[in-house]
């Protein structure tokens, strides 16, 4: 597939508070990009012919009522499933921050589950019981995800209060870990002495079984993660930019420089 310009939607719902962040961060790394409501796309499906990447952003859809993105999760799954399996079967890319993670997660687009297992893995409350606005440490995993390409780590800030990535049972685990698909972790900003003992609080801000922060689906090319890359593109968000830390562009302009250059 060749684009030298592909087009993104970010796609948004009541809620939804990063999506101008977000398509700032797509129009910086040379793609085009337009913001639709949710309803536009429940009223014209075939909106997503006209795109190559789906963005969902992050943000609290529909109040996080239920569940954390489980509203928005439930449109997906029942009015848009055709449309999505579509997008995805054409070689596309998908990305869901935080909030959109959630609701690729819990929507089934991003990792397979059949009526009699149902949903292989969530995303539920932080072990620490509260609202989580960090900057965190993330290490690449083995993964074959296009939109990782060339990153081993990065350094991102999270904010969240349901983002502990819980599987079903260790047998999912196994599985994702040997497909590939456990594509990012957190990882200690200061290595400790037992480095090989589970990230602590608050390095691993919610808990998350095997320190996940990030997982993708087995084609590679839908990402679903918790902190926010479009949050560092620039080295001045970099919250010590002025003591010298930090690296032009910002650790999370990679991602969305892999996602158009997947098109080029």
């Amino acid at each position: 597939m060749t684009n030298s310009h592909p087009n993104v939607l970010i796609l948004r719902a009541p809620g939804t508070n990063c999506d101008r962040e977000t398509a700032y961060a797509f129009e910086q790394a040379g793609a085009g990009v337009e913001l639709v409501h949710v309803n536009r796309v429940l009223e014209q499906p075939g909106l997503f012919d006209r795109f190559q990447i789906l963005c969902i952003p992050g943000g609290f859809s529909y109040g996080d009522d239920v569940a954390a993105g489980r509203i928005f999760a439930n449109q997906f799954r029942h009015h848009l499933d055709e449309q999505l399996n579509r997008f995805k079967d054409a070689g596309k890319i998908i990305l869901g921050i935080c909030n959109g993670f959630q609701v690729l997660l819990k929507s089934g687009v991003l990792l397979e589950e059949t009526p009699e297992t149902g949903p292989p893995a969530t995303l539920t409350w932080n072990d620490s019981g509260r609202f989580e606005d960090r900057w965190v440490q993330l290490s690449a995993g083995q993964s074959d995800c296009v939109l990782l390409r060339g990153i081993e780590s990065m350094y991102l800030p999270v904010a969240h209060a349901e983002g502990k990535f819980v599987t079903r049972d260790e047998g999912v685990l196994a599985a994702l870990d040997r497909g590939k698909q456990l594509a990012l972790r957190y990882r200690c900003q200061v290595v400790p002495a037992n480095a090989d003992g589970p990230v602590p609080y608050p390095d691993n801000p919610n808990g998350s079984v095997a320190d996940i922060a990030g997982v993708c689906d087995t084609t590679g090319r839908v990402l679903g993660l918790m902190p926010h890359p479009e949050r560092h593109i620039d080295r001045t968000q970099h919250p010590r930019w002025t003591r010298g830390e930090g690296r032009q562009p910002g650790d999370g302009m990679q991602i969305f420089l892999n996602a158009v250059e997947y098109f080029a």
